[in-house]
């Protein structure tokens, strides 16, 4: 398979960097180019402590396309759903997404890490667990820390 350039800096510039709470490492896979992250959870909230994994699916039109990225560990958050699947903008394409061929995967990494200690209510996949976040915040609190440790440790 032809190797994407430009995926191939995007990982390196990630060991390079040694941005806290983020590494990501290739796994080989035959039809698609694909990375393996873990980035820990934010200071300061109910994800702190944990390790997550995240699997990044890189299209061979990257960067003029998002990357598909999911998380492999549970998380209990209002953008993120039982299958990993992550409501960010930053991972669409326009009109309704942000994403720019500027835009890396280190970047994408920050972006989830920061959307796990702010979460967007306004744009729930888990309306349920929104609904908790807004209403009951020490009960959200105290849930997606016991997910943290169940799933996350």
């Amino acid at each position: 398979m032809n190797k994407n350039k430009r995926f191939l800096r995007d990982v390196a510039a990630i060991k390079k960097n040694q941005t806290w709470g983020i590494s990501c490492d290739i796994v080989s896979c035959k039809d698609i180019e694909r990375a393996e992250a873990k980035i820990l959870g934010p200071r300061g909230t109910p994800y702190e402590n944990g390790t997550f994994t995240l699997q990044i699916d890189v299209p061979k039109e990257y960067p003029f396309l998002p990357p598909g990225v999911k998380f492999i560990t549970p998380v209990y958050h209002p953008n993120i759903d039982s299958d990993g699947r992550i409501c960010l903008g930053l991972l669409k394409m326009e009109p309704s997404g942000q994403w720019r061929p500027i835009i890396t995967i280190e970047f994408v990494l920050i972006t989830i890490q920061t959307l796990l200690a702010n979460p967007n209510t306004e744009d729930p996949l888990m309306v349920d667990i929104a609904v908790q976040y807004k209403q009951d915040r020490e009960a959200f609190d105290n849930a997606a820390k016991a997910h943290t440790e169940k799933y996350a440790r």
